[in-house]
């Protein structure tokens, strides 16, 4: 596996577990790193210290959690507690989204959805993040700014414009026919005509 492969992995994993504690945060309202009884955490140093060590993973992804603001730490009762933010919750909500239209039935009825936007120069870092995260989905780029994608995404579309500040910068359309579109459908393994 190459370089580039095995980096791109690390950080998935590391997404990943983010969004599954994120996740517990969210469902529980907190999570507490004495997990189920206050010895809990001494049992951790038991396991082994290579490349498993779940105890400074924990503690990363809580790390990773509260620098990004989608946490904060809490103390009650001489025990910390991990509670998720605003911007945790709206992070957790466009991950769900993400997997839900990763997951959903692909049945296509033959109309295709495009994103069209104009983000200026001095927002450019939100502009690479959108392309990244539609590519991340599927869409393909048509022009520049104009991707499209075969399936329903609206409500994906509307959370990412909320997560990313977007407005009236993004625009979510619907369109009957693309000219040309043969290698669109062969992208996406659709019939032709």
């Amino acid at each position: 596996m190459g370089k580039l492969e095995e980096a791109s992995r690390k950080r998935k994993k590391k997404q990943d577990i983010q969004s599954a504690v994120l996740a517990v945060i969210a469902v529980t309202g907190f999570l507490t790193l004495a997990a189920i009884t206050p010895n809990a955490l001494r049992l951790l140093d038991y396991l082994p210290n290579g490349k498993y060590n779940l105890k400074y993973r924990m503690k990363s992804v809580a790390g990773r959690l509260v620098a990004k603001g989608y946490a904060t730490w809490t103390e009650k009762d001489g025990k910390k507690f991990l509670r998720i933010t605003p911007a945790g919750r709206k992070a957790l909500a466009l991950e769900q989204a993400k997997a839900a239209l990763s997951n959903q039935k692909k049945r296509w009825d033959r109309r295709w959805r495009m994103v069209a936007f104009d983000i200026p120069e001095r927002r450019r870092v939100v502009r690479f993040r959108l392309r990244a995260v539609m590519r991340g989905i599927g869409f393909v780029r048509l022009q520049d700014s104009l991707w499209v994608y075969p399936y329903d995404c609206e409500d994906f579309i509307a959370l990412l414009k909320a997560e990313l500040k977007l407005g009236k910068d993004a625009l979510y359309a619907i369109a009957d026919t693309i000219e040309h579109d043969k290698t669109l459908r062969r992208h996406f393994n659709l019939p032709e005509t």
